[in-house]
């Protein structure tokens, strides 16, 4: 039932997707334009435009859930999330050496901007790589991980304020609406990229479903359970590393989804990871969803960041995760 009702509501705001924006469109014409049948401006509108961004949202949003859910059940922590490996900030990186390469004088791309979010790709996976040859060459615990990953994130993040304050105001600008997360200039060429990568990495998630049970002990009977606790957290990492690489290429550093959806998950259907890793790719992807309806209806005709309403709703969720930690420890 809760998966129904999961599933029901990522309709609800597919349907509110496509018909809510700038100008709003009443239902009958949405369902006559979705089936081929209703105006040309409106198939347009709903095929060209909205879409896209609609799928997008939701493809990103799923892809940062299951990659903090993973990172989450890996490090026993609750406060893990694909940020910690470094990937959001080496992505950003890659975004602003991309930029600032492959510009000339006038400030006008020499390549097409069809090739950022390689780069982003290859920025993020560069330090996801860096952080993962750090944690294999030195035994590191979950734990000392992410303190690699914090400091290559830090090290990437001073090397985009660099490039923001040196560089020109254009692509300053130009950067700072990708980093903020920004699903507003999909396409249908995005998203069959981003919907090939998830039809790849979606699976290999599931099948470690089990190991991430067997994880939730802690390791000394994680291992008496036959479960190679070192080589599981690695793959686990990697496939974090993968899923939110793809997320961050095409939507940009859209913040909070992966740490706010697994405890949702949590929240509404105990039981084991694979069930609560379904439940967490629905709740993402509704997340990311709703905040680009939220930003669509209330600054049109503006484009504002999907990601100034995940962040919005996320920092105080992670200071409320942060206090009750405190008091449990206390």
């Amino acid at each position: 039932m809760v998966l129904a009702l999961c599933v029901s509501v990522v309709c609800l705001l597919g349907l509110a997707g496509v018909a809510l924006g700038s100008s709003g469109m009443p239902l009958n014409r949405v369902v006559s334009a979705i089936l081929g049948m209703g105006e040309r401006s409106d198939g347009i509108i709903i095929w060209s435009l909205r879409m896209p961004r609609l799928l997008m949202a939701g493809l990103s949003g799923v892809a940062l859930a299951l990659a903090g859910f993973i990172l989450q059940r890996a490090t026993r922590n609750e406060l893990a999330s694909p940020a910690v490996l470094g990937i959001v900030d080496g992505a950003a990186l890659g975004v602003m050496c991309f930029l600032f390469m492959f510009s000339n004088e006038s400030n006008a791309l020499v390549v097409s901007i069809m090739w950022q979010p390689l780069a982003a790709a290859l920025g993020g996976i560069f330090f996801a790589s860096v952080v993962i040859i750090l944690a294999v060459r030195t035994e590191a615990p979950p734990l000392r991980t992410i303190l690699y990953g914090v400091a290559l994130g830090a090290l990437a993040k001073a090397g985009v304020t660099l490039f923001l304050v040196d560089g020109p105001v254009h692509r300053a600008s130009q950067a700072a609406m990708w980093l903020a997360g920004s699903v507003y200039q999909a396409r249908w060429a995005d998203v069959e990229v981003m919907a090939m990568v998830l039809v790849i990495l979606v699976p290999l998630t599931f099948l470690f479903s089990r190991r991430m049970d067997q994880l939730q002990l802690d390791e000394i009977s994680a291992q008496a359970s036959g479960l190679p606790v070192r080589s599981t957290q690695l793959m686990l990492f990697a496939l974090a590393a993968f899923l939110t690489a793809a997320a961050v290429s095409f939507a940009g550093a859209i913040g909070f989804v992966g740490l706010m959806a697994p405890h949702v998950a949590r929240l509404i259907l105990p039981g084991r990871a694979g069930t609560q890793m379904l439940a967490a790719a629905l709740v993402g992807g509704a997340m990311v969803m709703a905040a680009d309806i939220v930003v669509r209806i209330l600054f049109a005709p503006l484009e504002v960041p999907a990601g100034a309403v995940t962040a919005v709703i996320g920092a105080p969720y992670f200071l409320f995760i942060l206090i009750r930690a405190g008091r449990v420890h206390a």
